[in-house]
C-alpha cells in the first residue's frame, strides 16, 4: 500500500513539474513578445498632387510683373488652382489673356482659377494664362529669385521660386490700373498687346 502511495505521489510531482516547465515556457515566450520593440510605423509628407517646373518671371524696375511656368497634375482628377501669393508684392491674381469686343487682347482676372486636368497640364506663358504680381516692394533685375505660392482647390499649397530674367516680347498695356501702380513701362506698348482690366 505504501509502494503504491509512493509511485502515485512519483507520478503526480512529475505532472506538476512538467506542467510547471510548460507554463514559464509559455510566460517566457509571451514576455519576449511584449517586450520586443513595436516596429515604427512609416511616415512620410504627404506629396503636393502637383508639380510646377520651368518657372520664370520677368525682370522690371516697378510697378507689376508675371511669372510663368509649367504646372503639371499626377492625380486621376482635376485640380483647381484658386490664389496665389507673393512676399514680392502686395497682391497676386491668377490673370488671363482673352480676346476683346474690339478685336484687341486683354488681360483680366481668371474666373474660378486655373484648372489642371487630371493627368495633365497646364502651361503659364506670356501672351496665356499667367500669375501677375502687382505693387512690387522692389525692382526685380534679372537673376533675382521670387518666391510664390499656389493655393489649390484641395486645401493645399504649393510652393515655388521663379528666377527673373529679361524679356521683352508680350509687353502689357495696363491701362489705367498702371497708373495707379506707377508702373514704368520703359518702352511704348506695340499695337495688338494686350490690356489689362479689372
Amino acid at each position: 500500500m505504501n509502494k503504491m502511495t509512493f509511485k502515485s505521489f512519483r507520478y503526480t510531482a512529475l505532472a506538476v513539474a512538467a506542467a510547471a516547465s510548460l507554463a514559464l515556457t509559455s510566460c517566457g515566450a509571451y514576455d519576449e513578445s511584449r517586450n520586443a520593440a513595436a516596429p515604427t510605423p512609416a511616415y512620410a509628407a504627404p506629396a503636393s498632387a502637383l508639380t510646377i517646373d520651368e518657372t520664370w518671371a520677368k525682370a522690371i524696375d516697378g510697378g507689376m510683373t508675371s511669372a510663368f511656368g509649367t504646372v503639371r497634375n499626377s492625380t486621376g482628377e482635376d485640380i483647381t488652382i484658386v490664389g496665389a501669393s507673393t512676399p514680392a508684392a502686395k497682391t497676386a491674381e491668377l490673370h488671363e489673356v482673352i480676346a476683346g469686343a474690339d478685336g484687341g487682347m486683354k488681360m483680366q482676372p481668371k474666373e474660378g482659377g486655373f484648372v489642371v486636368p487630371a493627368n495633365g497640364e497646364i502651361v503659364l506663358e506670356p501672351g496665356n494664362d499667367h500669375i501677375m504680381m502687382m505693387g512690387l516692394v522692389k525692382p526685380v533685375q534679372a537673376g533675382d529669385e521670387i518666391s510664390l505660392t499656389l493655393e489649390l482647390s484641395t486645401g493645399d499649397t504649393l510652393d515655388f521660386t521663379a528666377v527673373v530674367k529679361d524679356f521683352s516680347g508680350a509687353n502689357e498695356d495696363y491701362g489705367d490700373l498702371a497708373d495707379d501702380e506707377g508702373m514704368d513701362h520703359g518702352t511704348d506698348t506695340p499695337a495688338g498687346s494686350p490690356t489689362h482690366t479689372k
